[in-house]
């Protein structure tokens, strides 16, 4: 450990998804009443502090008053929950926040809209939180939905947005593995370019390809680290049959294209609550991942039978104090059913697993283009450890202070 950060070693994640790890994470509000820094960070800062693998954060630029032109495809209604004018947080700057405010878990998008931003200078800031962060970025990867978003942030042409996507992150790799940079693209000239400095893992930052279409999924087959989708959710519903036969289909996509299918990690992110005894249930079937806690972990066997290695949790409500409240359910009630006699984070996503950086002064060995890490004195560290005691302290009453307010 230095400084307070852990650093990755690439040790071999298919080994530790043999043995059966499952992990956990947490999506937090890019929009809607949650979706205030105070709150957002005070969530990944408990998360993280009660072991949660990973924190992922949302992505919209803007949000136009018509979208008539646009179907949403998280919902029956076809439309974005909560309208146009609401406040959204910009994802990478709030990553920028969250490589200070937790120490161990991965921070991650879920998912970047790929289109959006021009893929060097994505690129760029990516591997910049990468090294902030000591090697826990995720990139979770989209093709977007929002035909007036494209057109407003001046992105390539919304018909094109697959091919864009495929184009944007094969360059983005390449920025991360080589240096210099030459790339003759449809969408991308580049020609040579130093990008440095790289990311903290020689290999690059991990990429998820969110979706549940067979363009998802075949993008996840020829280019993902893992695939990554949202589920129950109409129409992309993905109960358990339906999730294993997207798998099959994943496999036998990734085996055309040359790909080891087995190291293409899979997840899901869905909403999860652990009812307490007093809390009523509502009527009608009982949603998966949602109910006692003997329930909960039953739904997350079903999957992790299928394969899932890492479940990312959406929230059920929306007040902080429930949300906390929750969180400490499933870490207290559920998360020790799994991954026994383990470290409390093990980090197996397909780029390794954290480690301590002593002995080679914060930096992974053979890394390419790194600039030197920060190197602190001892006193320093010792500061830092003081500081994340009273980050957490500042967590808990923060907390304390939110639960006396009385709901509006």
């Amino acid at each position: 450990m230095v400084g307070g950060v852990a650093y990755y070693d690439p040790a071999s994640s298919s080994i530790l998804r043999a043995e059966g790890v499952v992990e956990f994470g947490i999506s937090l509000p890019g929009r809607g009443p949650l979706a205030k820094p105070d709150q957002v960070l005070t969530m990944a800062a408990r998360a993280d502090a009660l072991g949660y693998a990973s924190v992922f954060v949302t992505d919209h630029i803007v949000l136009p008053v018509s979208m008539a032109r646009s179907i949403y495809p998280y919902s029956a209604t076809r439309q974005l929950p909560g309208g146009a004018a609401q406040d959204y947080l910009e994802p990478l700057a709030l990553l920028g926040a969250l490589a200070r405010e937790t120490k161990r878990a991965l921070l991650g998008t879920s998912v970047l809209v790929v289109p959006y931003r021009h893929p060097l200078v994505t690129a760029k800031i990516l591997a910049t939180l990468d090294r902030l962060s000591g090697g826990r970025i995720l990139l979770g990867a989209g093709v977007g939905w929002l035909r007036e978003e494209f057109e407003a942030v001046g992105a390539p042409p919304f018909e094109e947005r697959g091919a864009v996507t495929d184009e944007y992150l094969t360059f983005m790799r390449q920025t991360w593995t080589t240096d210099p940079v030459t790339f003759n693209g449809r969408y991308v000239r580049v020609s040579a370019v130093h990008v440095l400095p790289k990311p903290v893992r020689p290999e690059g930052i991990p990429i998820w390809i969110g979706g549940h279409t067979d363009a998802a999924v075949r993008r996840a087959a020829r280019l993902g680290d893992g695939w990554h989708p949202i589920i129950l959710r109409p129409p992309g519903l993905l109960m358990p049959a339906g999730y294993a036969a997207r798998v099959r289909q994943l496999k036998e996509w990734a085996k055309d294209a040359g790909r080891d299918p087995e190291k293409i990690t899979l997840t899901i992110r869905v909403p999860m609550e652990v009812r307490t005894r007093r809390m009523k249930a509502p009527t009608g079937e009982r949603p998966l991942f949602q109910g006692s806690a003997d329930e909960v972990a039953r739904d997350i066997r079903t999957y992790a039978d299928l394969g899932v290695t890492h479940f990312v949790w959406d929230h059920t409500h929306q007040d902080l104090p429930s949300v906390l409240d929750n969180l400490e359910r499933f870490a207290h009630e559920v998360m020790p059913r799994f991954n026994r006699g383990r470290g409390r984070v093990s980090h197996s996503v397909g780029a390794g697993r954290a480690r301590s950086g002593r002995g080679v002064g914060g930096l992974v060995r053979g890394a390419r283009g790194s600039a030197p890490a920060v190197n602190r004195s001892a006193p320093a560290v010792n500061r830092s450890a003081s500081a994340v005691s009273r980050s957490a302290s500042a967590v808990n009453r923060s907390a304390s202070k939110v639960r006396r307010k009385k709901p509006r």
